[in-house]
C-alpha cells in the first residue's frame, strides 16, 4: 500500500516551530521573494527581478552602450571559449574581479585593468537601478517583520538573505523592529566584526545577514566597508556578490562574517530554518547547509516552494540525503528524506509520520 504526505499536518509541524519562543529561529530569503511582491497586481511585473531577469536587462543595457559593448563581447568570448553555459550577471562579477585580482597593471585575457575596473562599476550600477526600490505598504515583509516583533523570545530571529536589495530593512522600519546587520554608527556606519561575534543586542533585535552583500554597502581602500545609501569617496566601490576574491581581502569584507553567522545558526541545538525562495543554485551555501544540518541532527530546516516539486531537482536531491531538510512545494513534499505528493481531495491512507 502506498502512501502519501498530509499537507495539514507537515503545516502543522512548521507552525509550532515558528510559535516557538525558546527555540533558535531563522529565515533564509532566496531571489524569489521580491518576486513575489508586485505593484501592478498578481498579473503584472515582479518588483525586483530574479538573476536571470537582472541578467537579461544588464546584458541588454551594456551591449547597446559604446563604452562597454566591446568589453562585454570579449567577456562573453572567455565564457564560450571555456564551455560556460547559462552566464548570469553573478557569473559576470566573478570572472571579472577574478581577471582584476590578476591583471595588476597589465592586461589579462585581452582586458586592461581600467577595462575590468569599468565593466565591474558599470554592472553594479545598472544593478543597483534594478533592485533600489521603494517596499509598497503591506507586503509578506511586512508581515515577517510583524511575526519577529509579535513576542518575546529567549533569542533573536535571525534574518540571512542572498538579495541585494533594501526590502527587508524598509520592512523592520515601517514596523519599528530593532535589528542589526553588522554596521554601526550613523553618519557612515562601519562594518564592526567584533560586535557580530560578540552578539551582546537584546534578543528583541532581530538579526540581518545579507550573505551576497547590499546595494548600500561600500568598499573604500584602505579604510573598510561601509554602509550608506550614496557612493561618495573616490575610488570606493560597491560590495555586491562574493566573487573569488584574495583570502587576504575576503577577510576584510563582510561577506565571510554574514556565512559565518549562518553556520552558528545551523550548530545550535533545535535550530529551525525556513527557506523561502531559494532554489538551491548556490553551490557554496548549500554546503554551509548541508553541513550544519549533517553535524546538529536536532535542528531542521523547511524549503517552501512556489512551483511544482519536479521543478527543483537539485533541492530534492539534497533533501533526500538529508532527512532533517523537509521540502514542501505546490504538489508535494520531501519527508524524512522520502518524495510524496500531496493528497488529491478526498483520498486516503494518508502517511501518519
Amino acid at each position: 500500500m502506498s502512501y502519501v504526505q498530509d499537507p495539514h499536518k507537515q503545516i502543522g509541524y512548521l507552525q509550532q516551530c515558528l510559535s516557538s519562543d525558546k527555540k533558535p529561529l531563522g529565515l533564509f530569503m532566496g531571489a524569489g521573494c521580491p518576486m513575489a511582491i508586485k505593484p501592478d497586481g498578481g498579473n503584472g511585473l515582479p518588483l525586483i527581478p530574479d538573476i536571470a531577469g537582472i541578467t537579461k536587462v544588464v546584458r541588454n543595457q551594456l551591449s547597446t552602450s559604446e563604452a562597454h559593448k566591446t568589453i562585454l563581447e570579449t567577456v562573453e568570448g572567455h565564457f564560450k571559449k571555456d564551455d560556460r553555459n547559462d552566464m548570469n550577471v553573478e557569473d559576470m562579477l566573478s570572472h571579472i574581479r577574478a581577471l582584476r585580482a590578476v591583471a595588476g597593471k597589465d592586461k589579462v585575457r585581452d582586458l586592461s585593468a581600467e577595462e575590468l575596473d569599468k565593466l565591474d562599476k558599470e554592472v553594479c550600477e545598472l544593478i543597483l537601478k534594478l533592485v533600489d526600490k521603494v517596499l509598497p505598504i503591506e507586503t509578506p515583509y511586512h508581515r515577517i517583520a510583524a511575526w519577529v516583533d509579535a513576542i518575546g523570545r529567549e533569542r533573536p530571529v535571525e534574518i540571512f538573505t542572498t538579495n541585494y536589495d533594501l526590502l527587508m530593512e524598509q520592512a523592520f522600519e515601517y514596523r519599528r523592529v530593532p535589528y542589526f546587520d553588522g554596521f554601526a554608527g550613523a553618519c557612515k556606519p562601519f562594518f564592526d566584526l567584533r560586535a557580530m561575534e560578540e552578539d551582546m543586542l537584546p534578543p528583541r533585535w532581530a538579526r540581518l545577514w545579507k550573505l551576497h552583500g547590499s546595494i548600500n554597502w561600500h568598499q573604500v581602500v584602505d579604510k573598510g566597508v561601509f554602509r550608506g545609501t550614496t557612493n561618495e569617496e573616490e575610488g570606493s566601490k560597491r560590495v555586491i556578490h562574493p566573487s573569488h576574491l584574495k583570502y587576504e581581502e575576503s577577510r576584510r569584507m563582510p561577506y565571510l562574517a554574514m556565512i559565518d553567522r549562518l553556520r552558528a545558526f545551523l550548530k545550535q541545538p533545535t535550530a529551525t530554518l525556513v527557506l523561502c525562495g531559494y532554489s538551491f543554485r548556490d553551490q557554496h551555501i548549500n554546503e554551509v547547509i548541508l553541513q550544519g544540518l549533517q553535524s546538529t541532527q536536532t535542528a531542521i530546516a523547511f524549503a517552501l516552494f512556489f512551483d511544482n516539486i519536479d521543478q527543483y531537482s537539485q533541492a530534492v536531491k539534497l533533501a533526500c540525503e538529508r532527512s532533517n531538510l523537509s521540502i514542501l512545494a505546490r504538489d508535494g513534499a520531501v519527508i524524512s528524506g522520502r518524495i510524496n505528493k500531496w493528497p488529491e481531495k478526498g483520498a486516503e491512507n494518508v502517511d501518519p509520520d
